[in-house]
């Protein structure tokens, strides 16, 4: 697999010229990881730029020796670039959900591409504003109705990394308890609400599969209340 190839999956090379694809795959390799593989551990951080070429995985700090999950991603996000702009160790991991492919790039290779291509640097900026947007609404998300909070992250899974299909907008459905960790909702609670959901025909459920099928995902977003 290479980067030319898939370029068009990742959000961050919309405007990055054809000379700047074809120096990252010289410079890229590519990884795989199994379910419950660690990808990035805290040791490691800030010494490489991953991109998910397919798979899922999850972002998650250790704080006071308690582990929480801050982000879910899929195909076409990145991570360790923040270590760019703010080398500082965080206590971060990165763990994969799924069978997991990646484009590694090791940070000052990806530095000397940054400099190379100013589209690329607005597009990183860019990315990451976006991505912080979604932790402080995740936050403010904090005082409303349990159902609003799981109903929104399932929406912004959707919206960033679904696929579509027959029966909706297919997506990776994330353990409770990672959901807990997202939605800073009990895990009990969690399964009432998509027992509710899929009773009312929004969502369906493969726990089989770990999939989960937004059925109708503009009906989802108004009853999230998104902004």
């Amino acid at each position: 697999m290479e980067i030319q190839s898939c370029s068009q999956f990742f959000p961050l090379f919309d405007r990055a010229s054809p000379h700047t694809l074809a120096w990252l795959n010289k410079i890229a390799t590519t990884e795989t990881y199994q379910p419950k593989e660690i990808i990035l551990t805290v040791d490691n951080w800030g010494q490489a730029v991953y991109l998910i070429a397919s798979g899922w995985v999850k972002l998650q700090q250790i704080v006071l020796e308690k582990t929480t999950v801050r982000l879910i991603m899929g195909q076409g996000d990145f991570f360790g670039a923040s270590a760019i702009l703010d080398p500082a160790s965080l206590k971060t991991e990165i763990i994969a959900l799924t069978k997991v492919q990646v484009f590694k790039i090791s940070t000052q290779r990806f530095i000397q591409v940054l400099f190379q291509d100013n589209q690329l640097q607005h597009r990183l900026l860019q990315l990451l504003a976006k991505r912080l947007r979604i932790l402080d609404t995740q936050c403010q998300l904090h005082y409303q109705p349990a159902a609003v909070r799981l109903i929104n992250i399932l929406v912004v899974l959707a919206e960033n990394y679904g696929q579509p299909s027959e029966k909706g907008t297919k997506i990776f459905y994330p353990a409770e308890f990672d959901l807990a960790d997202l939605t800073y909702i009990e895990v009990d609670e969690i399964n009432k609400i998509i027992d509710n959901l899929q009773n009312n025909g929004w969502i369906e459920v493969d726990s089989v599969n770990r999939t989960l099928f937004l059925i109708n995902l503009k009906q989802l977003t108004h009853l999230a209340g998104k902004f």
